[in-house]
This record gives structure tokens, sequence and C-alpha cells, in this order.
């Protein structure tokens, strides 16, 4: 699989270090970098990575800052990128089986390198359940003159109405 992989001077000791587990394990990395300490904007990263994938040059991207948060904001920027920021398994399996997500966030400062080995194996091995699910995802992107009439309606009215699951796809 190829897989694009960016981080800030804050994350890019754990980005050097994915990017050879990725590569030991056969895949191709795509390395945006940043490489040293040297301080540096993490939207930038979280834009190339987001949209190595976006475009489908990358099928998977990784980001790290020290957060995770800035740079999976900045990657979820990018139209058709779904980026998680995760740290620990199960959001981390529930991130692909639930919301498709196609980039990862990772924080350097918070998650221990031990944890990352688990998580980068269950971001690339967890497929996508679909179903109900596609249905709300395809909704991350539609967001329009409608759907923004629906929350100003729902903000006059205290409360979100019709926003059940078709039947059919439960």
């Amino acid at each position: 699989m190829k897989i694009a992989v960016g981080a800030d001077h804050a994350g890019f000791i754990y980005k050097d270090r994915i990017a050879a587990m990725l590569r030991a394990r056969g895949h191709e990395v795509l390395d945006f970098g940043t490489h040293d300490a040297i301080p540096v904007d993490y939207p930038r990263y979280g834009y190339a990575v987001g949209e190595a994938v976006a475009s489908g040059l990358c099928r998977r991207g990784i980001v790290v800052c020290g957060s995770s948060l800035g740079i999976s904001m900045a990657a979820n920027k990018v139209p058709g990128v779904r980026c998680a920021p995760v740290c620990e398994p199960y959001m981390t399996q529930l991130a692909r089986r639930h919301n498709d997500a196609n980039v990862l966030a990772l924080s350097e400062r918070l998650t221990g390198w031990e944890m990352i080995e688990q998580l980068v194996p269950i971001f690339l091995e967890t497929p996508f359940d679909g179903g109900r699910h596609a249905y709300r995802v395809e909704q991350l992107f539609s967001f329009g003159d409608d759907d923004r009439a629906r929350a100003v309606e729902a903000i006059e009215d205290g409360r979100v109405i019709g926003a059940e699951t078709p039947p059919e796809l439960l």
C-alpha cells in the first residue's frame, strides 16, 4: 500500500519511525517531512498528506504533531479526507470501521511508542463496514445551504429533528 506521512517539528521523530516501520512491512512511503526540530507550520504538512490521499496518489496517510489535534484539523480541511486523531486501539478500529478514516493523526507528546506500534497496523488492516456507516460518511462532505438551514432550525428549536437513519440501512 502507498502511504503518505508528514509531521511538524513536534512529531518528526515518530513520523520517521513510522515510515521505517511501514517500509519494513513492505509499504511504499511518500514522506513529506519535516525531518528535524526546526519549528515549522503543521498545517502545511496536514494539507500535503491530505491532498496525497484525497487525490488518490496514496491510499492512506499518517500525520504526527505534538498533540495530533492541529495537524488533524489541517488534514480535514482537504475535501475527501477523513482524518482521525486517535490514542488507543478501539478508537482506531472504530475510525476505520465506522468512519472510513483515510488519514490517521498521532501524538508524539501524548502517546507512547509502544501504543503507536499497535495503532498503525490496526489503521492499515481494519476494513470499513459500509452500510449505514457509508450513508453517514457521505453526509460529512455534503454540508451545503440545506444542511446549514437545518442546523439553524435546530438551534432555534433547541433540538435536532429528522436525523433518523433510514430503516433499510439499520
